[in-house]
């Protein structure tokens, strides 16, 4: 199994080739972006651990630049950058996972075996539902040809379930997929933002995408309503 990692610390980075390659991988290892982008698209990889923060191009580029590219190669990012959002960015670029600095060296290579073993599944740049459109990296929605505008958690939890079209997700997956695991505050809350979501885009449209699946969650429809 061939991996490519790609990160500005040099220390770090030459580390995680030692450890990798004593578990049998073979290594490539770049410092920068620009480097790492033209690694990955010159050699076939079943798996690349990439930093986010780098001189010449960010993590985020290289792997939108894959993506566009349609190189479904599994992407881990590994970096200190810690935030939420830094995650949701990331995940949205297109992403497969995301490890933070430090890490648990154990851990890492086990969620690079598990990527492995799912392989590069592709992953278009639009979801959609119907002629329900959402853009995960421009953050932009629309029905048909009209743009709908919504808030950031408006758009996080239509993300979160329109990657589940189909299916009932419930309101603790949202919470969990949306705020985090150790949100205390009033469950209702995912009411409130379903409902919001209803209102821009459903009624306007006359349409009925999201149903509430009663003691089970909510279901947007794969046809888009």
């Amino acid at each position: 199994m061939r991996v490519l990692v790609v990160d500005d610390e040099v220390r770090l980075a030459d580390g995680v080739r030692r450890g990798l390659e004593a578990e049998g991988f073979a290594v490539d290892v770049a410092h920068n972006g620009v480097d790492g982008l033209w690694r990955a698209r010159e050699t076939t990889y079943d798996a690349i651990v990439l930093d986010l923060m780098m001189p010449g191009m960010s993590g985020w580029k290289v792997c939108e630049a894959l993506r566009a590219e349609e190189n479904w190669t599994p992407v881990l990012m590994l970096t200190a950058k810690d935030g939420e959002w830094d995650q949701v960015d990331a995940l949205d670029a297109g992403a497969d996972d995301y490890v933070t600095k430090p890490f648990s060296y154990p851990v890492l290579v086990a969620r690079l075996r598990a990527l492995i073993r799912r392989g590069g599944v592709e992953r278009p740049v639009a979801l959609e539902a119907g002629d329900l459109h959402v853009d995960p990296a421009a953050r932009r929605v629309r029905r048909g040809d009209t743009p709908i505008e919504l808030t950031s958690r408006e758009f996080a939890v239509l993300l979160h379930l329109i990657r589940h079209k189909g299916q009932v997700v419930s309101k603790r997956d949202l919470i969990a997929g949306v705020w985090d695991d150790d949100f205390d505050g009033d469950p209702n809350i995912v009411e409130v933002y379903v409902g919001h979501l209803r209102r821009k885009l459903d009624r306007p449209f006359e349409r009925t995408a999201i149903e509430t699946v009663r003691g089970a969650g909510y279901r947007l429809a794969a046809d888009g309503g």
